[in-house]
């Protein structure tokens, strides 16, 4: 039996990381490592059937020139899923450069660190006799990931990853989520950002707090909150205490997080026949935008929204700012089945249509915004609770953040930002560009996966809330990045 775990390099890894982790992240590290010593090659029981190639596919795996030069903690991750049955081997990464991709971060994914939900345990009562739909399958193997993030080092882009400007590719591997079938299901990544206490500063000549920053009341009055806890740098509470993340020992709605998570899609997908799914996405600024904001009050994962019939009561399926802010009219701003489309250079919405040298053939009905504005967003509604609408409650002072911070960039008061208006190079609210409004990869903290169903809505399903999570994963640093490609991709775009 093949053990997944490197002894003879553990502490030479051990001392090189522990110099770059953070405490919580180098506990995360030597708490991967302890479990790779620990594991065994691992094949379902009966009546499952075991993978006949494991061996093969562990070594082949091992000597890819994609993952061989990994950490020897992720690599341990991708040779298990390897060694598990699988439809295909981890994904395999080909540079999109003259020089390899360079792995600067990733996370390791399971079932644990968030509370159990009927998607990830069985409920007395609930789904004890009913069939496993996510979490469970090839006769109980528990659900497991790896999320590799690498930096393409391009001609002209940069080569430093919290540069907004570089161009990064995130490959997700996952064992172990049954295939979705019905209502057009789906899984989903998101990477996760956690609002957090930004530094003081004097108020625009309008009054109201710079772009990320504080007016002094407001540092005043959250560090009154509570323990203490928010003041600037801190991760952001929302009751002013001590950090808690997602936690197996939570229960809905009244034991949650006190974090507020910005979280970015990676897209839906499905697995395949053995269970295991692979995914691919592009990270960078024209595809580090978040879903609108204004859609949370109705996603079912706030308590009270649901049982008050607010779920799915509201839609964003016409672009527009949102309830306080600009509605639009359906035939413009719907997605229009035509070729040429009502408004020349229409046609159906596309928000992947965003770059392009004419203007006017760029997706003007995003849905989505910018990380960095939605980081906004929150400052507003969360921190700014002096200087921003004092005494207005949620969820109204989420859509009156909404509107009025989208507007602030929206040159046209469409209340759309469009792709030419949310470009990095263009020039918005008295800044030369837009660099300020995405949250580069690195600090996207954490990772999760979803279980979706069509409901219209962008935001996460049930979100902010965990009741739809079936993996999670906290980052781990690369530093410095190493080389995580083999060969070279058909098409550098």
């Amino acid at each position: 039996m093949k053990c997944f775990a490197r002894p003879a390099n553990q502490g030479r890894k051990a001392a090189q990381l522990r110099h770059t982790l953070t405490f919580s992240a180098f506990s995360a590290f030597s708490a991967a490592l302890l479990a790779a010593a620990a594991a065994r090659a691992e094949q379902p029981p009966a009546p499952c059937h075991p993978n006949p190639q494991a061996k093969e596919d562990v070594e082949t795996v091992s000597e890819r020139g994609d993952i061989k030069h990994l950490p020897d903690h992720l690599q341990d991750a991708l040779e298990r899923l390897a060694d598990r049955p699988h439809t295909y081997l981890p994904l395999q990464i080909y540079a999109e450069a003259d020089s390899p991709s360079q792995l600067f971060q990733y996370y390791l994914l399971d079932t644990h660190g968030f509370e159990p939900n009927p998607f990830t345990a069985q409920f007395a009562g609930v789904n004890d006799k009913a069939m496993l739909t996510a979490t469970g399958g090839n006769c109980g193997l528990p659900a497991i990931g790896a999320v590799r993030v690498a930096l393409e080092p391009k001609p002209g882009l940069p080569t430093d990853p919290n540069n907004v400007r570089a161009f990064i590719d995130i490959f997700t591997d996952i064992s172990g989520l049954f295939v979705i079938n019905n209502e057009s299901g789906w899984y989903e990544g998101w990477m996760i950002h956690d609002l957090t206490v930004p530094a003081v500063a004097p108020p625009r000549p309008d009054g109201h707090a710079q772009f990320g920053k504080l007016l002094a009341a407001d540092a005043e009055a959250l560090k009154k909150s509570g323990s203490g806890h928010n003041v600037p740098g801190a991760t952001f509470t929302v009751d002013g205490k001590a950090v808690h993340l997602p936690s197996a020992h939570d229960h809905f709605p009244d034991v949650q997080t006190n974090v507020v998570p910005i979280q970015l899609s990676m897209g839906a997908y499905n697995c395949l026949q053995q269970m295991d799914c692979h995914a691919y996405w592009e990270f960078n600024y024209q595809t580090d935008w978040i879903h609108p904001l204004y859609e949370l009050p109705f996603t079912g994962g706030i308590a009270g929204t649901f049982e008050a019939g607010k779920i799915g009561a509201l839609s964003s399926l016409i672009p527009g700012s949102g309830p306080s802010g600009v509605k639009n009219d359906a035939v413009h701003y719907g997605d229009d089945p035509n070729t040429a489309g009502v408004l020349q250079g229409a046609g159906p919405r596309d928000a992947d249509k965003f770059d392009g040298t004419d203007d006017t053939q760029r997706e003007f009905r995003q849905r989505f915004i910018p990380s960095g504005l939605a980081n906004e967003i929150f400052l507003d509604v969360y921190e700014r609770v002096a200087s921003f609408e004092p005494g207005v409650t949620f969820p109204q002072r989420l859509f009156d953040a909404y509107a009025a911070e989208v507007k602030r960039v929206d040159a046209n008061g469409d209340g759309v930002i469009s792709a030419p208006e949310g470009d990095v190079d263009t020039a918005s609210d008295g800044f030369p560009n837009n660099e300020r409004l995405f949250i580069p990869a690195t600090q996207f903290k954490r990772f999760a996966v979803t279980r979706e169903i069509n409901d219209g809505l962008l935001a996460p399903r049930f979100a902010p809330s965990q009741r739809a999570w079936v993996l999670q994963g906290a980052l781990v640093p690369v530093h410095p990045a190493v080389p995580a490609s083999a060969g070279r991709d058909a098409d550098d775009r």
